[in-house]
């Protein structure tokens, strides 16, 4: 990847891990100007926050107490590797579910 590419994207890129809203933002933000390292981050945010979503749908229709921490926790894990990613200007996937989150929200960025 281009450093001129990082250096121009990583503040959106880091954007769009802070909330929902911020993922907004750093995609209504990257529309005029396409930078593939703000893209990279902001699909695999999508993925966790939709993954974040089904967990919540999970939990509420399911009494599965403990493990829906359990998944929670996991899911912070998963943001946290994202976001040391993008703070060190890597794109770095998410663990298991980063290239599926890539593939899956190719249109997207």
């Amino acid at each position: 990847m281009e450093n001129q590419t990082v250096t121009e994207g990583k503040t959106m890129a880091i954007i769009s891990y802070l909330t929902f809203i911020g993922t907004i933002v750093a995609f209504i933000m990257n529309q005029n100007k396409k930078n593939s390292f703000v893209s990279f981050h902001i699909r695999q945010m999508i993925g966790l926050i939709l993954l974040s979503f089904l967990v919540g749908i999970i939990r509420t229709q399911l009494d599965i107490g403990f493990i829906g921490n359990i998944l929670n926790l996991g899911i912070f894990a998963l943001w946290l590797i994202g976001f040391i990613g993008v703070t060190q200007g890597q794109e770095k996937k998410i663990p298991l579910l980063g290239d599926q989150f890539q593939e899956w929200f190719k249109a997207i960025g």
